[in-house]
């Protein structure tokens, strides 16, 4: 399905989960190196990847594409 294609609802989720994982790949440290986000951040960061995720399944579900799941 393309971008223009899906609602409102559907546009927010996709551009903030891409966000998200946007911050995760740039803030990533190397290997022994501090994380530069809190804990706190980090766990607010997967919940709400997670909720995203699952209100886009919910959304899919709707729509009758139970294959994307």
């Amino acid at each position: 399905m393309d971008f223009d294609d899906l609602s409102k609802e559907q546009k927010v989720l996709v551009v903030m989960r891409k966000t998200l994982t946007s911050i995760i790949r740039d803030t990533t440290p190397n290997p022994g190196m501090l994380h530069p986000l809190s804990e706190s951040s980090v766990e607010n960061i997967k919940l709400s990847l997670s909720l995203i995720a699952s209100r886009e399944r919910e959304l899919n579900i709707e729509q009758g594409d139970e294959q994307l799941q």
